[in-house]
């Protein structure tokens, strides 16, 4: 794909500078950027890098004195970041997934299709399953039955789609997503030693070996409008009541939401971060790498999480949190400072005890 300097600069709502017909063909870290290619330098501390590369056009801050670069044209943008969304967006070469249904696909006859469905090698579609229009299946997928996905999502290969799943509209899902797992719901005949040691903060009393029973899952999944799910992300079913995830939310790797849990709008969730079942997260939540949320919480809106912070209890709207358990992060940060003037103070201590000690000695 080519684009010049002009038609790039439209796409992405930015300014276009000099020789606006200049054509590239990709986009390049700023040292390594060839002739052809469009140089990706939005953070001025980074502007040493252009000079090892051959760039001859690059995407820019606002008020960046391109031509004393050696640059023939630039495209300077307000917001750097925002303007790569749309730019990576407008060069993506794809996954190369060709169009129409592969002869090897097995699609129940009862299942429906929206038009312009692309369904890849070996996936299966389930009986009474809808797919919206324009959507595309990869190879290896497995829509279960009842199941509904909106217009035009993007399934890469190995995602797998439980029954009675309702998704909506523009869903992506990166590969070995798995929606609508069996959620992790175990019973003893009696009070297992887990439930007494929750009970008492500790004990679990005596010992008793007990076999484990199922309880299976009635509920089903349903998937709001705009969202991502990263690779290897598990989302289970509800017990009963359906687990939901709101509109927009994003989702990374290795993320596993639990049973009954339910996400509202607009949340960012990062690799590793784990909720367990029956919690409640709020609007635009932000969540880092490897954060845990404990069963039947309360997370409110627009609380951010601190990376592998654990969540005990409820968070109240609008915090920014940190550490196991997880406080305010202010609060967190002066506890870590006082952990580490422990072995200085425990020294301090030990020198005044041998003082003390001398001056009773000579008492």
């Amino acid at each position: 794909m080519s684009f010049t300097v002009q038609q790039i600069a439209e796409a992405i709502d930015a300014t276009a500078h000099g020789n606006t017909g200049l054509t590239v063909n990709r986009v390049a870290e700023p040292a390594l950027a060839g002739p052809d290619e469009l140089a990706l330098l939005t953070n001025p501390k980074f502007a040493d890098g252009l000079s090892q590369g051959q760039a001859r056009v690059a995407l820019l801050w606002e008020g960046a004195d391109w031509q004393s670069m050696g640059l023939e044209a630039a495209i300077t943008a307000t917001r750097g970041r925002y303007a790569m969304a749309a730019l990576s967006k407008m060069v993506d070469p794809g996954q190369g997934f060709e169009t129409g249904i592969h002869p090897t696909a097995v699609i129940d006859a009862s299942a429906v299709l929206g038009a312009d469905v692309s369904i890849g090698p070996f996936t299966v579609i389930g009986a009474n399953a809808q797919i919206g229009e324009g959507s595309v299946i990869g190879p290896h997928c497995h829509i279960g039955t009842d199941s509904t996905l909106g217009a035009r999502a993007m399934l890469r290969d190995h995602v797998s789609i439980g029954a009675r799943v309702t998704i909506g509209a523009r869903f992506w899902a990166q590969p070995g997503a798995r929606i609508g797992s069996d959620g992790m719901s175990f019973v003893t005949p009696e009070a297992s030693g887990v439930e007494k040691a929750r009970a008492s903060l500790g004990d679990q009393g005596e010992v008793i070996q007990q076999a484990w029973a199922r309880i299976h899952s009635l509920g089903a999944v349903t998937i709001g409008d705009d969202v991502e799910i990263g690779a290897n992300t598990c989302v289970d079913y509800g017990t009963v009541r359906d687990t939901c995830i709101g509109n927009g939310c994003k989702i990374d790797n290795l993320v596993h939401i639990g049973h009954n849990v339910v996400i509202g709008n607009d949340c960012l969730l990062a690799g590793q971060v784990g909720i367990a079942g029956s919690t409640r997260i709020g609007n635009n939540v932000v969540m880092g790498g490897q954060v845990g949320v404990s069963d039947n919480t309360v997370v409110g809106d627009n609380v951010i999480c601190g990376g592998a912070s654990k969540i005990l209890s409820k968070v109240p709207a609008g915090q920014v949190v940190l550490g196991y358990p997880a406080v305010k992060m202010d609060t967190n940060l002066e506890m870590y400072k006082s952990l580490r003037r422990l072995p200085r103070l425990a020294k301090q201590f030990a020198d005044l005890q041998k003082t003390v000690s001398k001056l009773g000695l000579k008492s």
